[in-house]
């Protein structure tokens, strides 16, 4: 091997040891881990931090929590996966002082601090405000589903339930179609095969009435969904055609200048018509603004939260679904009525008024109803309604809705950055995780993990902007 760089001999021996110190680099991101533990309140954010007065001692939560911010930095989640690198993981030996926490102690220390680790994802996002890394002008919603520890043949709904017993009837007659002709046929194999088949038959007898059980305990669940391995994981649909996963919805609010996450939130919810102002609020929150802009995909749109975001001073940005059944059917549209809001009139494709008639209350809104008297003349109407008259119905405070889409006509480019900012974040994250993704079970452990997962996202894209040592300082200060 003449002519290439070579190593040291492995039985060489050394008379001065080199320190642990000499193989962290300055800029290594292990000293930015040690630095911002270092600098927590470990007390105020709910770790236990006195020692036990008998038994062995334990080990400090700070240094189990800089193991589990290393390890998802460097995509180890696993408390096993951890066990081993820190008996062998030179940077690992120079965080922890050469300790190697066991797997079970490691496991237990995240599913005993689910609060605690969430409280300690926020001190960084805290952090980033201090220096001034958030654009306060714009802000991007968004939930993705992330898989859950739950198969999906241990997950139930009514549904799935029906198209089982409907395969299984199918298979036992089919069985039993087998059964029948090996009867007739005398073979030397068919006593075996009949035997077989009677075996399979049983098998799928006991999941009948498994089944069935499970269909009695689905009608006490509010949701109408049992999932048998992570209670709390539901089956959703994702944005293939006929298709879907055993998940939770992951919600985030992305600041728009350096995709940084303000603030997280793991649902079990599979839509996010309900997340806007929520994670609108916190946002606002994190910034401590008085006004805020946020920009979402249409999945978020419900009047009731764009009210509320309103209300907050929150300006909002998403597009309206076309849900229409007239348009469907080749009818005029809502949009096609233009609203008077100085006479609280409709104009109609056929330049009429339609005036307000009466009110009603509809799911807890105040819904107005608007229609014309000249209808019945009207010389289009084959293309307005099948009824006496097209009325049109007006929320009450759908003014604030129409405000929204006039930012939409005016500013369509908001889509665009809304794509740009918040994907980001959530193809990186799922990249790390693997294509396993969440490995706790329940909402709890599972918001814990993300909080992980967050933190060193957001770590690391800190250290790419600003370099470690800019950023040790920062903290140090």
């Amino acid at each position: 091997m003449s002519g290439f760089i070579k190593g040291e001999a492995r039985t060489q021996s050394t008379l001065f040891p080199e320190a642990l110190d000499d193989y962290i680099t300055e800029e290594n991101p292990v000293r930015v881990v040690d630095v911002f533990v270092d600098s927590l309140d470990l007390l105020r954010l709910g770790f236990k931090t006195d020692s036990a007065n008998t038994g062995r001692p334990g080990y400090h939560p700070g240094t189990l929590l800089k193991l589990f911010i290393y390890g998802y930095l460097n995509r180890i989640q696993s408390s096993r996966r951890l066990e081993r690198e820190a008996g062998r993981n030179v940077e690992l030996m120079w965080l922890l002082g050469r300790l190697a926490p066991d797997f079970k102690t490691i496991a237990d220390f995240r599913k005993d601090n689910t609060g605690s680790i969430k409280r300690v994802c926020r001190e960084f996002v805290l952090i980033c405000k201090k220096l001034n890394l958030f654009a306060e002008s714009l802000v991007a919603i968004d939930g993705s589903k992330f898989k859950a520890v739950n198969n999906r043949n241990r997950n139930f709904t009514p549904a799935k339930i029906k198209l089982r017993l409907k395969q299984i009837d199918e298979s036992i007659n089919r069985y039993l179609g087998q059964i029948e002709s090996a009867d007739r046929v005398e073979l030397s194999t068919a006593k075996d095969k009949k035997e077989r088949l009677e075996s399979k038959i049983e098998k799928l007898k006991k999941e009948v009435e498994q089944l069935n059980k499970i269909q009695e305990q689905l009608k006490e669940l509010p949701d109408g969904q049992l999932s048998l391995t992570d209670p709390d994981a539901r089956s959703m649909a994702t944005s293939g055609r006929g298709t879907g996963m055993v998940a939770y919805n992951v919600q985030t609010a992305v600041d728009s200048e350096h995709h940084l996450i303000l603030a997280h939130e793991v649902t079990n919810q599979g839509h996010d018509r309900a997340q806007l102002a929520n994670m609108a609020t916190q946002a606002k929150s994190v910034l401590d603004v008085d006004h805020l802009t946020v920009v979402a995909d249409r999945g978020y749109y419900s009047g009731e939260e764009i009210k509320a975001c309103d209300d907050e001073g929150i300006t909002t940005y998403l597009a309206k679904p076309q849900t229409s059944g007239n348009q469907a059917k080749g009818y005029f549209g809502k949009r096609d009525f233009i609203y008077h809001s100085k006479e609280d009139e409709y104009e109609c494709p056929a330049g009429e008024r339609a005036i307000y008639r009466t009110s009603r209350e509809e799911s807890g809104k105040i819904i107005r109803r608007y229609w014309s008297s000249s209808c019945v003349k009207c010389a289009i109407k084959t293309q307005c309604t099948t009824g006496k008259e097209r009325r049109i119905s007006r929320w009450e405070h759908e003014a604030v809705l129409d405000q929204l889409e006039d930012r939409m006509e005016r500013e369509p480019e908001m889509m665009k950055v809304r794509r740009s900012t918040v994907e980001h974040p959530y193809g990186t994250i799922k990249f790390w995780m693997g294509s396993t993704h969440f490995q706790m079970k329940t909402i709890k452990q599972v918001s814990a993990e993300m909080s992980l997962h967050v933190l060193a996202y957001n770590l690391k894209r800190v250290i790419n902007i600003m370099g470690s040592k800019k950023l040790m300082e920062a903290m140090q200060a």
